[in-house]
C-alpha cells in the first residue's frame, strides 16, 4: 500500500487545524496560500518538462551510454523524461504495471527503463554488435 497516498492529505488537514488554532481563519489563509504555491510550482515544472519534451522525437535520446550512467533507481519518470529531454517510447501495454519505456540514441544503443507506480525498479542498456572485421583477406600492398 502506497502511505504518501494517506499521509499527503492527513499532514495537510493537520497543517490547516493548527492553522486555525494558532491564528484562526488567517492562519487558514496563509497555510492555503502555501499550499497553493507548492502545488503550483510543481504543476510549473511538470509544464516545463513536457514544454521541452514536445520539441523533441519520442524515445530519442542524445546518449543512451551517458542515460546509462545518470539513472539512479528510486528516481520519478518525470524526472527521466527531464534528463532525456524526451518522452519515452512506450513498450509495455498501456495502463499496465510496470510501465516499460524505451530511449534510443542515434548509433542505435537503447536505455529500457521499468517504472512501478511512476518510480524507477530497472534499467538496462544494449548496444547494436559491431560487424566482424575480415580475417586475412585484403591487407593491403605488400611490403618490397
Amino acid at each position: 500500500m502506497n502511505f504518501r497516498n494517506i499521509l499527503v492529505p492527513l499532514g495537510l488537514v493537520i497543517l490547516v487545524v493548527m492553522g486555525f488554532r494558532s491564528y484562526g481563519w488567517p492562519g487558514v489563509a496563509a497555510i492555503g496560500g502555501a499550499v497553493l504555491m507548492w502545488a503550483l510550482l510543481h504543476f510549473t515544472r511538470l509544464m516545463n518538462v513536457l514544454r521541452k519534451a514536445s520539441d523533441r522525437p519520442i524515445g530519442h535520446v542524445g546518449s543512451a551510454v551517458m542515460l546509462n550512467a545518470k539513472l539512479q533507481a528510486g528516481v520519478s519518470l518525470m524526472h527521466v523524461v527531464a534528463m532525456t529531454r524526451s518522452l519515452g517510447a512506450l513498450q509495455s501495454p498501456e495502463n499496465e504495471q510496470p510501465e516499460v519505456y524505451r530511449w534510443t540514441d542515434g548509433s542505435h544503443s537503447h536505455v529500457t527503463c521499468e517504472f512501478r507506480n511512476g518510480k524507477l525498479v530497472k534499467w538496462a542498456l544494449e548496444r547494436p554488435v559491431a560487424p566482424a572485421e575480415p580475417q586475412g583477406g585484403d591487407q593491403g600492398p605488400a611490403a618490397p
